[in-house]
């Protein structure tokens, strides 16, 4: 038996170990690193005024993000665990917020399911062990979720807002397309208002004694309670400043960032096909949304599926529409949406157990570990193949690797194309020794993210006085043809002059040795 007070931090403080434990099994995806961690690692390994030059030219969208992991790497070096740790971290704080959520608007049994269902989703299974900013995002979107709730349950005071207010900001400066959250929360607002249920319940939550038992609905309207259309008002019009507030510290980032948006040219336009995923996720939300609809469990704030379903709904329409204009449809970008999912899976899981108990009151304790094991067994092939080096495109570590096992000193080396000179950024230990004939100015003196190569005749001066070359470029199931007069002009020079000693390619990437024809 557990009291309402133990429970409330016993299902958040469950759901964050677990969501932990699942960060921490395979961490270091078997000592790999690929190219969007990359950035992070060779951003990070720079000095405070490289990296605000760098953000002048490039990549200011993360800026933040590369900030504080320039701080991490400076306090305990860098490393896989350094690297990824910080996300794990921030997808456990997001675990624990849904795991809250659940318990406040759907009982405890709902918060401990989806909490422990969103660090078992498979999108969330990627990003929990990634060097990028996007789980950081879905726990500030975790908390700024929580904080409308027990604003919007009466509970709330100035601080609250200047909180929710500061985290929406956060979240925007570590990515500006998260603030799509903020139409979500007035979605939820506008529908707690249609409900009535503005309020604070007198009785925040039942106990684990009895899973069957859906709590005492205590006094309407009791202690900080909104009810009435002018309450109703008032909060609107708090909310509509904080949001304000939010956006404002947040538009210069956007403002700015448009003149780097050729960042994302590669990003293909979006087609009918890369929408079936968030329709099936969409599915199983609005199935979760119905079934609490059904629940018992009515505090005095606004339902899990008014919660939920918005958060789910409106990012994911969100990026559709401005993908539109300029193609943008990534599911990371909206990864912070399923801890809607998770929000509703949980509700689903709390009528689930509530309908069990009814008939079998012993079986209703049993259920939700029996869903976590038959869920946990079907998505194991799932979550093996996230945490194998083969789930991302390439690794530069491994790419290092062959380098060093290959060169000599006196050798030459070139990148094809300049982008994966990351590989040298990322392990300069492994080059030494050998010189980038083709770099004129190194990345942090130029402020770039690959550096600024020499002229294609200077190019191919310098490759002619070589006798051995290694070459690091992508594998042909990933490489795309030459861009640049650079690139052509490096290829043309190994074709005509040079013959292939040794060629290995580790995942995603070739090291090729070229010698010198006699």
């Amino acid at each position: 038996m557990f009291t309402a007070r133990t429970a409330r931090l016993l299902v958040p403080s469950a759901a964050a170990l677990w969501t932990s434990a699942l960060g921490l099994w395979g961490l270091s995806r078997q000592n790999s690193v690929w190219r969007d961690e990359a950035a992070t690692w060779q951003v990070a390994r720079r000095s405070t005024a490289e990296i605000v030059q760098l953000l002048g030219n490039v990549d200011v969208v993360h800026g933040l993000y590369y900030l504080l992991m320039h701080g991490l790497f400076e306090l305990f070096g860098p490393g896989t665990a350094v690297l990824r740790l910080p996300s794990v971290a921030a997808t456990a704080v997001a675990a624990a917020c849904v795991a809250a959520l659940g318990h406040r608007l759907a009982g405890p049994w709902a918060g401990l399911g989806g909490g422990v269902a969103l660090g078992m989703l498979p999108a969330v299974q990627f990003y929990l062990q990634e060097g990028r900013p996007y789980a950081l995002v879905a726990a500030g979107a975790g908390v700024s979720t929580l904080l409308l709730v027990t604003l919007l349950e009466g509970r709330g005071k100035a601080v609250h807002w200047i909180a929710y207010s500061g985290t929406v900001a956060l979240c925007g400066l570590l990515n500006w397309l998260s603030l799509m959250i903020l139409p979500a929360h007035l979605l939820t607002l506008l529908l707690s208002g249609r409900n009535g249920r503005g309020g604070r319940s007198g009785r925040s939550g039942h106990d684990l004694g009895g899973p069957g038992e859906p709590g005492e609905p205590g006094e309407p309207g009791g202690r900080g309670g909104s009810g009435g259309s002018g309450a109703s008002a008032g909060l609107g019009k708090r909310w509509a400043a904080a949001a304000v507030a939010a956006v404002a510290c947040v538009l210069p980032l956007v403002l700015f960032s448009r003149s780097q948006s050729a960042q994302v040219s590669w990003i293909p336009p979006l087609t009918w096909h890369m929408l079936i995923g968030p329709v099936v996720l969409l599915a199983v939300g609005g199935a979760g949304a119905l079934l609490d609809r059904r629940s018992p469990y009515r505090p005095g704030g606004p339902s899990a599926a008014a919660v939920g379903l918005p958060l789910l709904v409106v990012p994911h329409l969100g990026l559709v529409g401005l993908s539109l204009i300029q193609p943008l449809f990534l599911d990371r970008y909206v990864l912070f949406s399923l801890l809607g999912l998770a929000l509703l899976i949980g509700a689903a899981i709390g009528v689930a157990v509530r309908t069990v108990s009814r008939r079998l009151p012993r079986a209703g304790w049993w259920l939700l570990p029996a869903i976590v094991a038959v869920a946990a067994v079907a998505l194991l092939p799932q979550a093996l193949a996230k945490r194998s080096p083969a789930s991302r495109v390439d690794d530069v570590l491994a790419a290092a690797d062959d380098v060093r096992r290959l060169k000599r000193p006196g050798d030459a080396v070139l990148f094809f194309p300049s982008a994966r000179r990351d590989t040298r950024l990322v392990s300069p230990d492994a080059f030494s020794g050998l010189e980038d004939i083709a770099l004129a100015r190194t990345p942090e003196r130029s402020g770039t993210l690959k550096g600024v190569e020499a002229e294609p005749a200077r190019i191919r001066a310098a490759m002619l006085t070589h006798r051995r070359i290694l070459l690091v470029t992508d594998t042909p199931a990933v490489s795309r043809p030459p861009a640049t007069e650079r690139d052509r002009m490096k290829r043309s020079v190994l074709r005509n002059h040079f013959r292939i000693v040794t060629d290995t390619q580790t995942r995603g990437r070739r090291v090729t040795l070229y010698e010198r024809r006699v």
